[in-house]
């Protein structure tokens, strides 16, 4: 399968038409689609009008973009003009937006084409994809299991070639732990660095839009055009980063001089990574050392409190955000929300009442702190933090679904991330005896994309586990090899 950069170049030189590209990328969700639910509106005569475009500019010799013919989608919580754009509920359906969001402006603006919308957990708020309003998404590793959330949508879309990358959001590890399970590439931004204008809000102090792709090299030419500061989000920070600094920084093939931190709290003996999990990221973390890498034990210790402190400000901001769904302007007679988004607006909206706020959202920011501050300690004496993505693979559909205790414990290695605000990268780094991808977490100080990508990039150029694609039909992949040394 192509990469983002592969098919941008090859535009470029005119050896294929932008066209017959999208074309292609159409025809395989026409053929796939309709099992993985990936996509919740694809916009075939849009998307082929936009590339046929791209290729006419090309005849005239003009420029066509970083990006130019490269067809991309969008998780459905981004805000595209002219395209229905539900975040996944009923509450939304039906309604078309008058304006895009800055990083649907900015794609636009870069010559990608959007091939249409991808399906997610209602309002972000999952992480399965399970509590999509319309259907859930199947892993295309096994359509039997889910492919995580809340951007499965889009990472299944990305493993299973209906685009070749895609921007979704990112609350608690909503890019990182669907990129884990469904063995592709996964990028979140340090906070600010991408603009949240046009972005349906979940908890805006941890929301952040991010790339998807196959490789570290496609997230760093997705973030190239989407970062930088926009007028019209105050969040964003002022510095963008340099021009072709980031997909510069994919070039390092060798790792001396780089200090990675694994922090010991991530493989506790109680509540660590399953087994196989565990195997493939310790035969990670071991090829990094053999590129040069110093691989060197870390702590953070207000780990534990991660989990709580997270949904106790994530479920309050989302309760905050929300309001505006009442019924008179949105969502009336039968189409409102979901249980999950119900439950997490009953758990915000308590711990914002009278008598106590302070008591559980005044303490959880308090912790939130002490987490950030675990992070900067950590970065005196390494570069890097590696972990675990995920504690375990794509796990089957239903299964944790009643159980919402059980669903939040699957981003206990992410959600650390967005309460500090740093970036954070997810790559396929193995399988497990079923042939399910596992992900490698990278997480860096704030700002610190570019260090991300050099051990990422030169990991990848040292493995194959991202060459690697899901079976075609049905069932896991079966008999997994080693990766290349």
């Amino acid at each position: 399968m192509p990469t983002v950069v592969e098919v941008a170049r090859g535009i470029r030189a005119r050896e294929q038409s932008a066209e017959r590209v999208t074309r292609d990328r159409l025809e395989r969700i026409r053929s796939l689609d309709p099992t993985l639910r990936a996509y919740l509106h694809v916009d075939g005569e849009g998307a082929t009008a936009a590339a046929r475009e791209i290729d006419r500019r090309l005849d005239r010799g003009e420029e066509v973009g970083p990006l130019g013919g490269v067809p991309v989608a969008l998780k459905d919580n981004l805000v595209t003009r002219g395209l229905e754009t539900t975040a996944g509920s009923r509450v939304l359906r039906g309604w078309i937006p008058p304006y895009d969001g800055t990083v649907v402006e900015r794609l636009r603006a870069s010559g990608a084409v959007i091939l249409g919308k991808l399906n997610l957990d209602e309002f972000a708020m999952g992480s399965s994809c399970e509590s999509s309003a319309f259907a859930p998404c199947r892993n295309p590793w096994d359509p039997e299991r889910v492919p995580g959330g809340s951007s499965g949508g889009a990472a299944a879309a990305v493993a299973a070639g209906l685009c070749l990358g895609a921007l979704g959001t990112d609350t608690g590890g909503s890019i990182r732990q669907p990129a884990a399970l469904c063995g592709v590439t996964g990028l979140k931004p340090t906070y600010g660095r991408v603009s949240r204008y046009g972005v349906i809000a979940f908890a805006s102090s941890l929301d952040q839009v991010g790339p998807l792709g196959r490789t570290v090299e496609d997230c760093a030419a997705l973030l190239e055009v989407i970062a930088g500061p926009d007028a019209r989000d105050s969040t964003c920070v002022a510095e963008a980063p340099e021009p072709g600094s980031l997909l510069a920084a994919c070039g390092r093939n060798e790792l001396r001089g780089v200090r990675v931190g694994v922090p010991r709290e991530y493989f506790a003996d109680e509540g660590g990574p399953e087994p196989d999990v565990a195997g493939a990221v310790g035969a990670a973390l071991a090829q990094i050392a053999e590129l040069g890498a110093e691989v060197k034990e870390i702590s953070l210790p207000h780990t534990g409190h991660a989990v709580a402190t997270y949904y106790l400000i994530a479920t309050a901001e989302a309760s905050s955000n929300l309001a505006r769904y009442d019924g008179v302007r949105y969502g009336r007679g039968r189409r409102g929300f979901g249980d999950e988004v119900k439950r997490r607006i009953m758990l915000g909206t308590f711990a914002l009442s009278a008598g106590y706020r302070d008591a559980y959202y005044g303490r959880a920011q308090r912790v939130r702190t002490l987490i950030r501050r675990d992070f900067e300690r950590a970065f005196d004496a390494c570069d890097v933090i590696a972990t675990p993505t995920s504690p375990f693979p794509a796990f089957r559909l239903g299964e944790r679904i009643d159980d919402p205790l059980q669903m939040y414990l699957a981003d206990i290695y992410t959600l650390s991330c967005n309460l500090a605000g740093l970036p954070g990268l997810s790559l396929p780094c193995g399988f497990t005896g079923e042939g399910l991808p596992v992900g490698l977490q990278l997480l860096g100080p704030a700002l610190g994309e570019a260090v991300l990508l050099e051990v990422g990039a030169a990991y990848q150029a040292a493995t194959d586990w991202h060459e690697r694609r899901p079976p075609p039909g049905r069932g896991a992949a079966r008999g997994v090899a080693g990766g290349r040394r």
